[in-house]
Parts: C-alpha cells; sequence; structure tokens
C-alpha cells in the first residue's frame, strides 16, 4: 500500500503495537478537527443575511451525520481500502476487518484512523456550502453532499493518500491542499453554475449579517486547524511540532500582508479581511506543513494572501455567485499552497523530495499535474452530480421562498426572534390542523 506522505519512522517500519503518546495525540487531532465543522457553521453563518442563518450553520452541522455515515458505509474504503489506481475497493465497507488493532498507518488503532479521516471528510463537504447557501434545498443539499463524499472526495483522497496514481507520481500533500481545498474550491464553481445567481445578485448588496460571528468562526478554525495539520504527522513527534509551528506562522503572514493590501487599496483593514487572510493562509499551508521549514512557512503565506484577496475583489464582477468565496478562499490558496510545495519542500525536513528551490523540479511538475487533475475532476463530477439530483428533485425554492429566507422556508426556524411575520408566512402555506373540537 502507497502510505499517504506525512509518514513518521514507525510507520514506515509497519508499527505492531499500539503507541499510547501517538494514540494520545490523533484522539486530540481528531476532535479538533470536527471542532472545524461547527466552526465553518460560525464563520459562514455570520457571512450572510440573518434570514438564512440558520440554514447556513444548518449546512455545515448536516454534513457530520450525512457525511460521517457516508463515510463509514462507503467513503472510507472507496479511499483507503485497497483497489485500482483510480479507486479503493469494498474491503472496508461498513468498517469491515477495522479495528483495534495497530495497522499499516500507525502505532495507533485503525478505527481511530478512519475516525480521523472521516473529519477530513465533513468538514471538505461542508467547504463546499459556501457557494450555494441562501438558495439551495436542504433535501437536496442532504443528498448532493452524501453523492460527493463518495463520488469525489473519496477517490480523490485514494488518489493522494490511499495508494492512488498521484500518490505514486509523487504529488505531495500533507494535510490535504488538493484533497481538501482544491477539491471544494473547484465543485464550488461547479455549484454555482448549476444553480444559479441568487435573486437580486449583482442589483443589492447582500451585506454579513454578524461580524463577530465570522470573527469566531475563524478564531476556531484557527484552533482546529493545529488538529487538521499537526495531526497528519500520524504520530507524536517532531513533523507534528513542525506542521503545529507552520499552522501557526503561514496564518499570521498572510493575516498581516491581507490587512496591508486593505490599508493600501482603502485605508480600512476589515475585520471580515482579517478572519478570510487567516483562512487562505491555513489553507495554503496545509500542503506543505510538514514538509518545509518555518521560513518557506511564512513566504507560502505571505505570497498566498495577493492571488486570493485580488480574486475576490474580481469575482463579483462576474456573474459567478460564489456566495462566500469559495473558490477564491479554498481553491485558489490550495492552488498557492500545492505548488508552493513543490518549489520550498525541503527533504532535511521531512519531505520526500526537494522542491525547485533545492533543484528539485519534477516535484514542482509534479504538483501541476496534481492540481489540474483534481479541479477538472472535481468540477466535471460536481456539474453532473447536481444534474443528476436536479433530475429528481428541486434544487432551488422559488423566489418568493427565497425572498422570505431559508430559515423559514426550510427548518421553520428564525434566528433572531424580532416578529412574527416569517412564522406567519409559514403557517400560511402549511395551515395546522384541527384537532380536539378546535375550529
Amino acid at each position: 500500500m502507497n502510505l499517504p506522505s506525512p509518514v513518521s519512522a514507525a510507520v514506515q517500519a509497519g508499527a505492531a503495537s499500539i503507541d499510547g503518546a501517538d494514540t494520545a495525540w490523533l484522539l486530540v487531532s481528531t476532535a479538533l478537527v470536527l471542532l472545524m465543522t461547527p466552526a465553518l457553521g460560525f464563520f459562514y453563518g455570520g457571512l450572510v443575511r440573518r434570514k438564512n442563518v440558520l440554514n447556513t450553520m444548518m449546512m455545515s452541522l448536516a454534513s457530520v451525520g450525512a457525511v460521517g455515515l457516508a463515510w463509514a458505509v462507503l467513503g472510507y474504503s472507496l479511499a483507503f481500502a485497497p483497489g485500482t489506481r483510480w479507486v479503493g475497493g469494498l474491503d472496508h465497507a461498513l468498517l469491515d476487518g477495522i479495528g483495534l488493532e495497530a495497522g499499516d498507518w500507525g502505532a495507533f488503532p485503525q478505527l481511530l484512523f478512519f475516525a480521523y479521516q472521516g473529519a477530513f471528510a465533513i468538514i471538505a463537504a461542508a467547504l463546499v456550502s459556501g457557494a450555494i447557501v441562501e438558495r439551495m434545498r436542504f433535501g437536496a443539499y442532504l443528498a448532493f453532499i452524501v453523492a460527493w463524499s463518495l463520488a469525489v472526495y473519496a477517490p480523490v483522497a485514494h488518489w493522494v493518500w490511499g495508494g492512488g496514481w498521484l500518490g505514486a507520481l509523487g504529488a505531495l500533500d500533507f494535510a490535504g491542499g488538493a484533497v481538501v481545498h482544491i477539491n471544494a474550491g473547484a465543485s464550488a464553481v461547479a455549484c454555482a453554475l448549476v444553480l444559479g445567481s441568487r435573486r437580486d445578485y449583482g442589483r443589492q448588496a447582500f451585506l454579513p449579517h454578524n461580524v463577530p460571528y465570522v470573527l469566531l468562526g475563524a478564531a476556531l478554525l484557527w484552533f482546529g486547524w493545529f488538529g487538521f495539520n499537526g495531526g497528519s504527522a500520524l504520530a507524536a513527534n517532531e513533523v507534528a511540532a513542525l506542521a503545529f509551528v507552520n499552522t501557526l506562522l503561514a496564518p499570521a503572514a498572510t493575516l498581516l500582508v491581507w490587512m496591508l493590501l486593505e490599508l493600501w487599496r482603502s485605508r480600512r483593514a476589515t475585520a471580515i479581511g482579517a478572519a478570510t487572510g487567516a483562512v487562505v493562509g491555513l489553507v495554503a499551508v496545509t500542503p506543505a506543513a510538514g514538509f518545509v521549514p518555518p521560513g518557506a512557512a511564512i513566504a507560502i503565506g505571505a505570497i498566498a494572501a495577493v492571488p486570493s484577496y485580488f480574486m475576490i475583489l474580481w469575482r463579483p464582477r462576474t456573474r459567478l455567485d460564489d456566495s462566500l468565496d469559495v473558490f477564491a478562499a479554498h481553491g485558489v490558496g490550495g492552488f498557492t499552497g500545492a505548488l508552493l510545495t513543490g518549489v520550498f519542500a525541503r527533504t532535511a525536513w521531512n519531505a520526500p523530495a526537494d522542491g525547485a528551490l533545492a533543484g528539485g523540479w519534477r516535484l514542482l511538475g509534479a504538483q501541476g499535474v496534481a492540481v489540474g487533475a483534481v479541479f477538472a475532476y472535481s468540477l466535471v463530477v460536481t456539474f453532473l452530480l447536481l444534474k443528476g439530483i436536479g433530475l429528481a428533485a428541486s434544487l432551488r425554492p422559488t423566489d418568493k421562498e427565497e425572498s422570505v429566507g431559508m430559515d423559514v422556508i426550510q427548518h421553520g426556524e428564525q434566528a433572531y426572534n424580532r416578529g412574527e411575520g416569517a412564522v406567519l408566512v409559514l403557517e400560511r402555506r402549511n395551515p395546522p390542523r384541527a384537532t380536539g373540537g378546535e375550529p
């Protein structure tokens, strides 16, 4: 089996027994990564209008249930069971053969590795929701993220980490720059294309309703990302420490450069801009976190701010209504980080191959192939999935329902009790039945 790129010495030796320290670190890391999904709900929820905040946060929370179970039933097997160069087999469907003994992945129970990778699949699906918030029916969304996790996420994870062709090519992705972020960014473009623009897009300003939510979400995402990157060492060792430090430094650099860009352009450094910059830096360092020295992580973070910042400025001039700029933050940030991994990676800092700065031009080429292949596959398959679901069920609410808001129409609830109007609309649509002799 072709092991994932962040491999410790213990893993390479085929650890046969459980190591308490490694197990404890992966348990903590799994919890940290799972925390990122509700954190994303706050980040996205603060960015939308108040009438859609619950629906937006539910799209993140629902991924835990829908994708978490899909991962146990089939997704994990498609990603990590022995199979072809393109997809894993069915040996681990319904967690068959996944027990408490140590396996090929490290000195911890195989079942824990399943849970850790499941948290990745959950947050990856939730990321895509940022492109379609405020305009997708919730039932259709649930069907979509289950299908996406099996048909898009699991095969790409297999390509890179599960013995597939990109791992064999030599492409490096320490913690998911391509598997999670480019994958989600490309899918966001496909989702925006299929669903079309929100009602009044381009004619009305869609202002964030709660900036403190955005800051809270960004802070919790950063906190969880220490498990996302640090845990990908799959051991409590020096590689985990390197990834941990780089997860601190890279987004700090992006955050600073982002604020300077805003000050240069408008003389105001915004809170939403700062939060976005931190997330972009986290995305960019993800593929490189355990393969580059801290100085290179700072450079990656600083460089990544520029393309994502200008993509966010440019996108509203188009008809592509990627509501919360998932492609600009995760797609472009993932591109930048993956390619710069091919520039800055060093064998002296745990990388299997040197990057271009050390003469390793072949690695940069492999990174380019990985970026292009993941983007193209994710874009096309996501587009086809949504078109297929759209044949069976309506993807979008009516214009009238959209104007009322997804919270009331899809969930029958409001985030803020400031009036009865929206509830009355729902009651008119679904009048209560008479019971107990009442008229």
